[in-house]
């Protein structure tokens, strides 16, 4: 995608008129369907200025390419997270297991500090925050961002992953029904 190409739809929000919306389903029922749907979970970190490290759990990470590898999700206008996601150039996606719940907590919730326990994240040398107890993340630039409703969709080209040498012995994460879960071996459907 050219630059010019990227700023042109930068400036093209999706947006929906009200005469639009008219057959659009509620925003209740909408998130029951999503309920219905489980995801993996990830947390997203950056840092914009250097000094104000900032968290989101998301479940709504995809992989889209890998010619270039490129990565996608999604940030609500909601979350205090989205100001400084906005004014960041890159991330990194920690893809965690079900032995990381706490970090997902840590990054689900509003009003606290999440890189208060200094002992639990470092710095990469390009600057952005790492949780040291996940072992799987990648880190990205972000190359484009599309506006859709109240929430940003972000395109990551991914230029760096850290993955374990061996395979962990964890089970994902995975969202589900307002509740966390864990895949196992009782998961898997033949």
């Amino acid at each position: 995608m050219t630059s010019s190409t990227a700023e042109a739809l930068r400036h093209h929000p999706i947006r929906l008129s009200d005469e639009e919306r008219t057959g659009s389903v509620d925003a209740e029922t909408f998130k029951s369907a999503f309920r219905l749907h489980p995801a993996g979970v990830a947390v997203v970190t950056a840092d914009p200025t250097g000094d104000e490290p900032v968290a989101m759990t998301v479940s709504s990470l995809a992989s889209v390419s890998t010619e270039p590898p490129m990565l996608v999700f999604s940030v609500s206008a909601l979350s205090s997270s989205a100001p400084a996601l906005e004014r960041s150039d890159t991330v990194v996606v920690h893809m965690l297991g079900a032995d990381h719940l706490g970090i997902a907590k840590l990054g689900a919730t509003s009003g606290i500090d999440r890189f208060a326990d200094r002992d639990a994240w470092r710095r990469l040398p390009t600057g952005e925050p790492v949780f040291t107890e996940v072992y799987s993340w990648l880190r990205g630039e972000i190359v484009f961002r599309l506006e859709a409703g109240n929430s940003t969709i972000c395109i990551v080209h991914v230029v760096e992953a850290h993955l374990p040498e061996v395979a962990p012995d964890t089970a994902p994460l995975v969202y589900h029904a307002r509740t966390w879960h864990r895949l196992g071996e009782g998961s898997t459907i033949d």
